[in-house]
């Protein structure tokens, strides 16, 4: 099956409503990415909204995987630093793949189209965070990116336990 990756600016409400079903579903099935399971639908609308928000400011990048029926296969995101000194570095966010779409290469995919924008748009330095422990450290380890470190008690799940998060960078050049 192919899957065409578009960079969208624009999220309807189609789109919004598909997106919001696709976090729901990741964070549902044990990923972390900021929620609690049981995923709280009004929670990520409001995540949706904020993030359109940003892309209506070129503030972010959002880039989408679809497959030949146009469903939403997975995303991933580029946060572009707004600060003078930091317009060579994005933060990497939110990287989903829909669990029906697991292990075919699209997180792969989306993760090149994201890098091949950044380079074409001078970022050099990306950088992300992942809870320290978690599947995706191997996936990103794979795609050549480096632990910086880990910072411990950074995140806390729904019952309130701490865990590190594990930082990583790769340099574009």
């Amino acid at each position: 099956m192919r899957y065409i990756i578009e960079a969208v600016a624009n999220l309807d409400a189609k789109l919004l409503e598909r997106l919001t079903a696709l976090l729901a579903d990741c964070v549902n099935q044990g990923a972390s990415l900021g929620f609690y399971r049981p995923a709280q639908t009004e929670r990520i609308v409001n995540y949706w909204q904020a993030t359109s928000k940003q892309l209506e400011n070129k503030d972010k990048q959002l880039f989408i995987a679809f497959d030949e029926q146009n469903n939403v296969a997975g995303t991933v995101q580029l946060n572009l630093c707004q600060k003078q000194n930091g317009c060579h570095r994005g933060e990497v966010e939110k990287l989903l793949v829909d669990p029906t779409f697991q292990r075919r290469g699209i997180a792969t995919h989306l993760m090149k189209a994201l890098e091949a924008w950044a380079q074409q748009h001078g970022i050099q330095l990306l950088y992300l965070d992942t809870q320290t422990g978690d599947k995706s450290e191997s996936f990103y380890r794979a795609r050549e990116y480096v632990l910086s470190g880990t910072i411990p008690s950074f995140v806390t799940d729904a019952q309130g336990m701490l865990h590190s998060t594990s930082v990583y960078y790769k340099e574009l050049r």
